[in-house]
């Protein structure tokens, strides 16, 4: 695989933000509590996908309709006849990211599989949506649960990688000040990583509960 490399740091790290940020002591239930708190209060999430005709990646805002797999995977309802439903039948790797005004973030790997089964869809249908597809006045395209224009995207995580914050706003501007002047990295955050495996491993233990 290819690589690249812009300087030689030696025996130093060359990000020692994530050294200082990395939570490795985290269980992996804590871990995924702390994603799913942060991903709810967020409420919408950039979903990105990619154009088949061009290879350029196209990201667009989306609401969250609801959890499965021990709220690890996000499902979303979308109009089935829009492009991003083009672009994940081509290739269904997508990514939905979150950020807040704080610097919190969480980035989600995963696929998406398209549904329109209508008790899928039913099960995550709000009347909102109305007010984006319209009604036609047809007496089929009429923006209800049974408008077949409407389905759900189920986004199975496959990796995750977020940061959450530790410390105050006032505790986290004194350790930016601090890194600032000492060259010391800034330990502001608790970063932290869900593997393939253990995304599996959660979903596995979900299903008996």
């Amino acid at each position: 695989m290819a690589t690249f490399s812009n300087t030689d740091t030696g025996d130093k790290p060359s990000g020692p933000y994530y050294n200082k940020n990395i939570d490795n002591d985290a269980t992996l239930k804590e871990k995924v509590e702390a994603l799913t708190k942060f991903v709810s209060s967020c409420k919408f999430g950039m979903m990105t996908t990619r154009d088949a005709s061009s290879g350029k990646l196209v990201s667009r805002c989306m609401a969250i309709a609801g959890k499965e797999g021990g709220d690890i995977d996000l499902t979303f309802t979308t109009n089935t006849e829009s492009h991003k439903t083009d672009e994940l039948k081509a290739d269904s790797h997508t990514n939905i990211s979150f950020c807040d005004s704080s610097g919190q973030w969480a980035s989600i790997a995963g696929q998406a599989s398209i549904l329109t089964d209508r008790d899928v869809v039913r099960k995550y249908y709000s009347p909102a949506l109305k007010a984006w597809l319209g009604d036609l006045g047809d007496g089929r395209h009429d923006g209800s649960a049974d408008d077949p224009r409407i389905g759900v995207l189920k986004v199975q995580a496959g990796s995750v990688t977020y940061a959450v914050n530790e410390k105050t706003a006032l505790g986290r501007a004194a350790e930016v000040a601090k890194g600032a002047v000492t060259g010391e990295a800034a330990s502001v955050q608790k970063l932290r990583e869900i593997s393939e495996k253990e995304v599996q491993q959660w979903r596995a233990t979900a299903s008996k509960v």
